[in-house]
């Protein structure tokens, strides 16, 4: 059974080291995308400190993002390809990371508390596959290391429900 560790370290790149292999280990042997996306929504929300949001977003067919599992108040459940931060998160196919979502045009506020946002979109080969949203009700929460750290979570989600 899989048991969470508390990381202590004030290291930004040691402490997504060890959120990686942890969640390495959990999604270990499971390729479900769904139960994936819970169990990594989970890991995140309650490891990395500030957040108010952690979860996921699934791109369909009609170039519209569905809500997926998550951690957090309850969430808008459609999003347009190209709308808000995660929507420009696919249509720009890079991560978006927004100091002050208030300042961020078009932005859409699920939760007026939400203040940063950083979105990685989920790239499996040439598609996408949708995004992974964290969001923070401090302003400037997240940085470069967060980014290059959520991007390796993101990239061991796609793998492990990529696999067959």
């Amino acid at each position: 059974m899989f048991a969470a560790r508390t990381i202590e370290t004030s290291d930004k790149a040691e402490f997504y080291r060890e959120l990686a292999g942890q969640l390495e280990a959990l999604l270990a042997g499971e390729t479900d995308a769904i139960a994936n996306a819970a169990n990594t929504a989970a890991l995140i929300y309650h490891s990395v400190a500030d957040l108010n949001w952690a979860g996921f977003y699934f791109l369909r067919e009609n170039d519209e993002l569905v809500l997926g599992p998550f951690q957090g108040k309850p969430a808008c459940v459609r999003i347009a390809k190209g709308k808000g931060v995660c929507g420009a998160a696919v249509e720009r196919r890079e991560p978006v990371l927004v100091d002050d979502v208030l300042a961020f045009p078009g932005h859409i506020a699920c939760d007026r508390a939400s203040r940063s946002e950083l979105v990685m979109p989920l790239i499996a080969g040439e598609g996408i596959l949708g995004v992974l949203d964290l969001d923070s009700p401090h302003p400037s929460r997240f940085d470069a290391q967060d980014q290059i750290g959520i991007q390796w979570l993101a990239e061991i989600y796609v793998a492990a429900s990529m696999r067959d």
